[in-house]
């Protein structure tokens, strides 16, 4: 309880330095304390420079920020929350204790550059690896060393954006994956005395002003379902155009890592010089599509212009949030919505403001697949308890088109393009590469292809799995016959093909030396075992058997099958 405590004012304290960095960047950078929602104007710190300003402000800033991101703490890079993730499900919670100070100073230098991404991600990870560092010094056992971190990452975003629940959530659903009493406990401690420490610096408003949701008639429940799948939809596409645009950026660039961010600087500033409504986190125009202050035509440009800037942003090596991003592009998606819907249906279908209010959640809910988490922060957003029930059913609708769409969320796609899958036993993950060898089970007998259907029923009697590898006269593999076919045979009473020769099936067959991965799609289609060839020799060695996979790749080494 006390290391908590502790935890939650170090990341209540950081997230007040954070924003302190990210305003105080973006005065320098832009001239102006936000400069998304005031269109093409001048930097007043250079004036001769007009509008075009825009061209070399995230230049500078990744001139500044690759560098340091780059030779001290690489862990900086992109939006953050895939790093806790990895962290706390395969390192046992460890964290650099640099990456605090790394990811603050280079996510503020980024958003105050005009990068289009936001600053939730930067937070979780500066207050975990704040929980980190503390549970380091203090040795703790390495469960509560995991607690410690998802207490740091719930103190960052609950006094952040001035929402305690939204913060305990996000951390029990995204970074611990799991809601044990003990846990939760630690988590809402942290994350109440980092919003209470929030709240005495920063106020006791919500980072965003929104108006009041109504829902005026049943028959809208219809329009916010729609908008639900629709909003599934965006998210998952957002995340395939972010890793997408990532994997252009690495195509193309040559040069040093370091320089990347300064160099693809340039093209971010082309697209913040068409579209300044791009300009960094962007919450006044997130608040003045929800309020209907923009034509449909231009909230569909200004979504596709944050889902290419952000992805963008990532992919140069910009350090930021995707979250803000994601609540950007459902609130400008749900306004679109909502004015097509009362142009349509005027009389049915109600503020646009609502429309805007679902379709941030939804798409959140699209992108993260963290259902619980979307709802709690629309609530505390709004303050309004009828809410709920229109945000459930869009966003539960929104996670399963989601599921449906796509096997990864925004966070978890980060890691499986590494080859890390946190859906699978860490053991397991380390064994997709070894080669069939290191588990098949030896042949324990062969036959020739002449022998009688008699000795088959012989040797098959007392083989392990009912199989056996069938020889020609030089000792090569033709193929199985199997108990089940010399049952059919005999039962059938034809004794002109009394030759097992006449019974061989053709059963796949897998190479030693394939890899366990490359051969899972065969093994799931076969009825049984399959035989392992030495690739060399053409001779049978051995058996793949699904009970041999599974107890050698989901068991660790060491460990006895269940039942032993």
């Amino acid at each position: 309880m006390l290391l908590a405590l502790i935890i939650g004012a170090g990341a209540g304290l950081g997230a007040i330095a954070f924003r302190w960095l990210i305003q105080t960047f973006t005065l320098i950078l832009s001239g102006h304390d936000d400069y998304s929602g005031l269109g093409n104007v001048a930097n007043p710190h250079v004036p001769w420079l007009g509008k075009w300003f825009v061209l070399l402000a995230p230049v500078v800033a990744g001139l500044l920020y690759g560098p340091l991101v780059y030779f001290f703490a690489r862990e900086a890079r992109g939006h953050g929350v895939p790093e806790v993730m990895y962290a706390v499900a395969r390192k046992g919670g460890r964290i650099a204790p640099q990456v605090a100070a790394v990811k603050a100073l280079a996510s503020a230098l980024c958003i105050g550059g005009g990068g289009s991404v936001g600053r939730e991600g930067p937070i979780v990870q500066i207050g975990s690896a704040l929980g980190s560092t503390l549970g380091r010094v203090v040795k703790v056992t390495e469960p509560r060393m995991k607690v410690l971190v998802a207490c740091g990452a719930a103190g960052g975003i609950a006094a952040t954006f001035n929402a305690p629940l939204a913060g305990v959530f996000f951390a029990m659903e995204l970074i611990l994956a799991n809601f044990a009493a003990q846990s939760f406990g630690m988590v809402v401690l942290s994350s109440v005395t980092a919003s209470v420490i929030g709240r005495a610096a920063l106020g006791n408003e919500p980072f965003l002003i929104l108006p009041e949701f109504t829902v005026d008639h049943l028959s809208q429940y219809l329009f916010f379902a729609l908008l639900g799948v629709l909003a599934g939809g965006v998210g998952v596409v957002f995340t395939k155009v972010l890793y997408w645009i990532e994997d252009a950026c690495d195509w193309a660039w040559r040069g040093p890592e370091w320089l990347r961010p300064a160099v693809g600087g340039l093209l971010l500033g082309v697209v913040l010089l068409l579209l300044p409504q791009m300009y960094g986190v962007g919450y006044p125009v997130l608040g003045n599509g929800i309020a209907g202050n923009y034509a449909t035509g231009f909230l569909i440009v200004l979504l596709i212009g944050k889902v290419v800037a952000t992805s963008l942003t990532i992919g140069i090596g910009g350090s930021g949030g995707v979250f803000a991003p994601s609540l950007f592009i459902g609130a400008v998606l749900g306004a679109a919505y909502g004015q097509g819907l009362n142009d349509v249906v005027p009389g049915l279908a109600g503020s646009v403001g609502a429309y805007g209010l679902i379709g941030m959640g939804a798409v959140f809910a699209g992108a993260s697949r963290a259902p619980i988490t979307a709802v709690v922060i629309m609530f505390e957003l709004t303050g309004e308890y009828s809410i709920i029930l229109p945000l459930m059913v869009a966003i539960v609708l929104a996670t399963g088109v989601s599921h449906i769409m796509s096997g990864d969320t925004i966070y978890t796609l980060k890691l499986r393009r590494r080859g890390v899958d946190l859906s699978a036993p860490p053991h397991a993950e380390a064994m997709m590469g070894a080669p069939v060898s290191q588990i098949m089970e030896p042949t324990d007998a062969t036959i020739g292809e002449h022998e009688t259907l008699a000795s088959a029923v012989a040797a098959l009697s007392v083989s392990r799995h009912g199989q056996l590898p069938v020889l020609n006269d030089d000792g090569f593999y033709l193929g199985v016959i199997t108990t089940r076919t010399v049952t059919e045979a005999l039962a059938s009473g034809d004794r002109d093909d009394d030759r097992v020769e006449n019974w061989i099936d053709n059963t796949a067959s897998v190479n030693a030396d394939e890899t366990i991965e490359s051969v899972l799609v065969r093994l799931e289609d076969a009825q049984g075992p399959l035989p392992v060839m030495d690739p060399g020799l053409g001779v049978v060695v051995g058996w793949l058997s699904h009970q041999q996979l599974l107890t050698s790749v989901y068991l660790p080494r060491g460990s006895n099958p269940p039942g032993e």
